[in-house]
Parts: C-alpha cells; sequence; structure tokens
C-alpha cells in the first residue's frame, strides 16, 4: 500500500519560512519521480517544484523562494519555502510518480497571512 504523508504546514506571517516534508512508503522511492503541487482556494491545481533524477524545476512564481530536495535514505522529499507571500496560500500536495504510476498524498494547508 503506498502512502505519502505531508507535514510541516501552517499559518505563517509574509516573509516567514515553512519548511513541507513528504515521508513516503510502498514504493521504490529513489526511482520515483517526486512534486510539490498546490491549490487555492477557487483555482486549479498547479505545479510548484518537482525533482527527478538529480534535476530540480520550478514554477516560476517561486523560483529562487523555494527549493525542493529529497533523501532517499529517509524516503523523504521536502519543500524549503521562504520569503512566503500572501498568494503562496494553498493547500500542499505531495506526488510521486513512475511511468503510469502516480500517487498523491493528502495535502498540508498553508496559510500566509499576518
Amino acid at each position: 500500500q503506498v502512502q505519502l504523508v505531508e507535514s510541516g504546514g501552517g499559518l505563517v506571517q509574509p516573509g516567514g519560512s515553512l519548511r513541507l516534508s513528504c515521508a513516503a512508503s510502498g514504493i521504490i522511492f529513489s526511482i520515483y519521480t517526486m512534486a510539490w503541487y498546490r491549490q487555492a482556494p477557487g483555482k486549479q491545481r498547479e505545479l510548484v517544484a518537482i525533482t527527478s533524477g538529480g534535476s530540480t524545476n520550478y514554477a516560476d512564481s517561486v523560483k529562487g523562494r523555494f527549493t525542493i530536495s529529497r533523501d532517499n535514505a529517509k524516503n523523504t522529499v521536502y519543500l524549503q519555502m521562504n520569503s512566503l507571500k500572501p498568494e503562496d496560500t494553498a493547500v500542499y500536495y505531495c506526488y510521486a510518480r513512475l511511468v503510469s504510476n502516480n500517487y498523491w498524498g493528502q495535502g498540508t494547508q498553508v496559510t500566509v497571512s499576518s
């Protein structure tokens, strides 16, 4: 049974930082493409950051502020979020993909507000 469990969300003031974690089980983590998506109220789910085969890519809106990383020994992917803005408020989802196999976490809420 595959599980992706996110943690680290919460309420933060503008300009603050958070680090999200996603612990995976039931998959050979090291060979999976891992990503973070987010969905704000009334908006479509969007890709935030992705890591695969040692490369990373980011949405333009988060470049220079967010960093995705992974620890294959811990089966965990992280999203370090700095200089947070109110428009970063959303539910953040962890995503794992290998060919036609793809899995989602349950999501963690990030709220950026003063």
